[in-house]
């Protein structure tokens, strides 16, 4: 017996929530074959223990019909979370999800939907259950590079059920229109669309929903947190200064509506040649950090220009599952890894809270109206204080 033999066989050992082997996914280390003596290390991404004593059995098993005696196998995981008590005060329109991640950007194309498919998966890989929210209205991409293009939710009663893909729950309005279809809306719209994707769709008891917004800071982003309290945001940018000018726009945005700031993900990140794996810089390379210290945030990842990253996206093969040896997918894994301690530490810390950035003004008066019936209806404020409205000017 060898040890093409023992991969082998282990390829019947599917990952739990996945269709793909442990041996495809890289996950089988340090194979030593003596005899009728068989060691070996499945090095996964999941704390749960279920999934560790399933994966340990199901290759015990695997390795017997082979003929060994003596069978060891070390499985080793990431230190498994704390569970904490996600107090939170406020509104909270889905409160069977227990955490809510917000993937922002100053601007559009800097790759915010690709960061969210493969945070996504990244935490489903390790043992969490993830939902992803494409809220990105005007572009909603996420059905594509999810691999459900074309696919029609079911309706159950006046409730939607999310598709499902790589272990993630998925909900868009790229799959409740049909393709190519515009949509041409006022924000009132886009604010009450918001409000059903959250209410209305058939979410699983979540550990996180992940929700793609579109760029900017307007509507969807203060109906969101208005909606439910969001754990953490996220916001992406590329390396580029004039990327950066509308990245401090988003993390200001964050301090303004009180939403904890996880870090920054600087997308373009150097290029690395798919002939030679070298990494050579194009755009530029770490000038997010002098940004992340002025908002007192950290740079979570790299992610660097890899031409698996546009072929996943395109073909609906996202680069963290079907590349997970790439160096692409190691980051994303690390940057998911870093997010959900930062989510365990919001609520160590009492959790999140919505209560500040909710609407005081009276019915049909705008929130962010300068007339004079907003003038009347918002008490006269100091310097430094919020203008009452809710509409998260501090």
């Amino acid at each position: 017996m060898t040890q093409e033999n023992v991969l082998e066989a282990l390829k019947n050992v599917t990952y739990p929530g996945f269709t793909k082997d442990i041996v495809t996914f890289g996950f089988v280390k340090d194979v030593l074959v003596n005899g009728t003596t068989v060691g070996l290390t499945i090095d996964i991404t999941s704390s749960a223990d279920e999934v560790k004593a399933q994966l340990r059995d199901e290759a015990t098993s695997e390795l017997k019909k082979l003929g060994f005696e003596q069978i060891q196998i070390n499985v080793t995981a990431p230190a498994a979370p704390k569970q904490m008590s996600n107090s939170v005060s406020g509104k909270n329109i889905a409160p069977h999800v227990k955490n809510f991640v917000m993937v922002s950007s100053g601007k559009g194309g800097v790759g915010k939907s690709t960061t969210s498919v493969n945070l996504a998966i990244a935490m489903a890989m390790q043992g969490k259950k993830v939902g992803l929210l494409d809220a990105d209205i005007y572009g909603p991409n996420i059905p594509r590079m999810m691999g459900v293009n074309g696919q029609k939710p079911e309706i159950q009663g006046n409730k939607v059920n999310p598709l499902k893909a790589y272990g993630v729950e998925i909900m868009s309005m790229g799959s409740l229109m049909e393709d190519g279809q515009s949509l041409i809306w006022r924000g009132s719209m886009i604010m009450k669309a918001i409000e059903q994707f959250l209410r209305d769709i058939l979410w699983s008891e979540l550990d996180v929903l992940v929700i793609d917004m579109p760029p900017g800071t307007g509507d969807a982003q203060l109906t969101l947190a208005q909606s439910v309290p969001v754990t953490a945001g996220i916001t992406v940018t590329t390396p580029q200064e004039v990327s950066l000018d509308d990245s401090r726009r988003s993390l200001d945005m964050f301090q303004k509506l009180h939403i904890p700031t996880a870090g920054i993900i600087e997308n373009m990140s150097g290029f690395i040649c798919p002939s030679c794996d070298t990494e050579s810089d194009i755009f530029g390379m770490g000038t997010t950090v002098p940004v992340a210290k002025e908002y007192d945030t950290d740079v979570i990842a790299r992610i660097p220009i890899e031409p698996a990253i546009r072929v996943g996206g395109d073909t609906g093969m996202p680069v963290t599952y079907h590349k997970p040896d790439s160096e692409t997918a190691k980051r994303y894994q690390e940057a998911a890894s870093k997010l959900l301690a930062f989510i365990d530490k919001v609520n160590a810390e009492g959790g999140a809270d919505n209560s500040a950035v909710q609407p005081t003004t009276p019915p049909g008066v705008s929130a962010c109206s300068t007339g004079a019936g907003a003038a009347q209806a918002a008490p006269a404020k100091s310097e430094g204080e919020s203008c009452g409205t809710g509409c998260g000017c501090h």
